[in-house]
C-alpha cells in the first residue's frame, strides 16, 4: 500500500476494532501496521486523520459530547472524542457527523448514559487520545526517533490541528436549551439516565 487514500485509511481504522477491542490495543496495532508502509503512506494516515476529524468539529458535536460526559467536556476532552468517533467506524461516523442526535443510538453510549459517570471505567470514556499520536509514532518507528512527520506535512503545505475549532453556531454547545432542541433524543436519553 504505498499510498493511504480515504478507503484504506477506513479499512485500517476498521479492521484495528477486528483485532483488539481496546484503545491500547488498537493503537499499538495501528502504529505496527503504518510503520511497515512507506513514509508517504504514514503522511497520507495522518492527513486523513486531520480531514476526517474536522468533520465532527462542530459546535453542536461539542454539545452532544458535552451530553455525554456530563457537562465536562472541555476543549481536549472534545479533541479526544472525535477520534473516539472515528473508531466507531467509517457508516457510523458518517451518521453521527450528519446527524448528531443518532449518538443516542449506539449501544456503548447507551450503556454510559445507564452509569453514573464516576463509575466509568477508563476503557469506556468516549475518547480515543492516542490515536492522534499514531501517525507521529509510526514515522518515527519507521524512520527513527528523531524523525518528525511535521516537517513532511508541511512540505505538503498541509498543517494539522492540535485543539478544537468548531463550525455551526456556538448556541448549540452554549445554551443548554438550544442544545436540548438540536439533539432531542440524546438529551432525554441522558436526562432520562440522571433521573434513575
Amino acid at each position: 500500500m504505498p499510498i493511504v487514500n480515504i478507503d484504506a485509511f477506513w479499512t485500517l481504522i476498521e479492521r484495528s476494532g477486528q483485532k483488539h477491542a481496546d484503545e491500547f490495543g488498537r493503537t499499538r496495532w495501528l502504529q505496527t501496521t503504518l510503520a511497515q508502509l512507506r513514509a508517504p503512506a504514514i503522511v497520507d494516515f495522518a492527513i486523513l486523520l486531520d480531514q476526517t476529524r474536522r468533520q465532527a468539529d462542530q459546535w453542536v458535536m461539542w454539545g452532544a459530547a458535552n451530553l455525554i460526559m456530563g457537562g465536562t467536556c472541555s476543549g481536549d476532552a472534545f479533541f479526544y472524542f472525535q477520534p473516539w468517533l472515528i473508531g466507531l467506524g467509517r457508516e457510523t461516523f458518517e451518521r453521527v457527523v450528519a446527524e448528531p442526535d443518532l449518538l443516542s443510538e449506539l449501544p456503548h453510549v447507551r450503556r454510559l448514559a445507564s452509569v453514573p459517570r464516576r463509575d466509568w471505567n477508563r476503557d469506556e470514556s468516549p475518547q480515543w487520545e492516542s490515536l492522534n499520536y499514531v501517525p507521529h509514532y509510526a514515522y518515527q518507528r519507521l524512520l527513527g526517533p528523531d524523525a518528525e512527520i511535521e516537517q513532511a506535512l508541511n512540505s505538503r503545505g498541509y498543517r494539522t490541528r492540535s485543539d478544537p475549532r468548531p463550525t455551526g453556531r456556538d448556541s448549540a454547545y452554549h445554551d443548554p436549551a438550544e442544545t436540548a432542541r438540536r439533539l432531542p433524543r440524546l438529551a432525554g436519553l441522558l436526562h432520562e439516565s440522571a433521573e434513575d
